[in-house]
């Protein structure tokens, strides 16, 4: 008796049906990934607050943050910031250490994930390595953030981990703690004025 092949494919509410092993540009939908990053939480939930810190929510600020590092940069960059953890939409955000203890199939599954997302969304499959760099500093920003406002740690255990951001990267700068819904349908207005501007 053979046994039947294990589905590798999830439906979205959107009724696109995507296949994980295999994705591509037409089954991906911005409003299934507003979606379920809004209900991912960062830092698997351990942090303050009456709502989970959402990976929505860390997108948005690490997008504000890469338009900080680079006030010139155009529309298709920071849409690439906003995206870059999308395809945790489906895949869930696991911490760090989960990640090593997961090996390489994560990485490729997340690689094929965010060529899809990017092709969808008018990027290259994959970004400029100097853009990537950019990227994944205000990425950093944001976690030294999330980690000393809202998930336990001091200040230098952030740094050690994260390293310090200077002060000007962020002044003025905030964490947002809201409902799903609110958070879904900011990342919705920010990816489509984005999209806008990319013309």
């Amino acid at each position: 008796m053979t046994m039947p092949t294990p589905r590798a494919w999830q439906k979205m509410l959107s009724g696109r049906r995507l296949d994980l092993l295999d994705p591509t540009p037409v089954d991906i939908e911005v409003e299934d990934i507003a979606r379920g990053l809004s209900f991912v939480a960062r830092w698997n939930g351990q942090t303050l607050g009456d709502y989970p810190y959402s990976v929505a929510e860390h997108s948005l600020l690490v997008e504000q943050i890469f338009g900080r590092l680079d006030s010139k940069s155009p529309a298709k960059w920071r849409m690439a910031a906003l995206l870059h953890d999308a395809p945790e939409y489906v895949i869930g955000d696991m911490i760090s250490p989960v990640k090593a203890a997961v090996g390489p199939g994560y990485e490729e599954l997340d690689k094929r994930l965010t060529a899809a997302i990017h092709i969808r969304y008018g990027l290259p499959a994959a970004i400029p390595m100097t853009i990537k760099k950019q990227i994944k500093k205000a990425d950093r920003i944001s976690a030294w953030m999330e980690a000393t406002q809202i998930a336990g740690f001091s200040e230098a255990e952030a740094n050690k981990f994260f390293g310090k951001p200077g002060d000007a990267m962020i002044e003025g700068l905030s964490l947002v703690l809201r409902s799903p819904m609110e958070t879904r349908a900011a990342f919705l207005a920010r990816h489509a004025a984005l999209l806008d501007e990319m013309g």
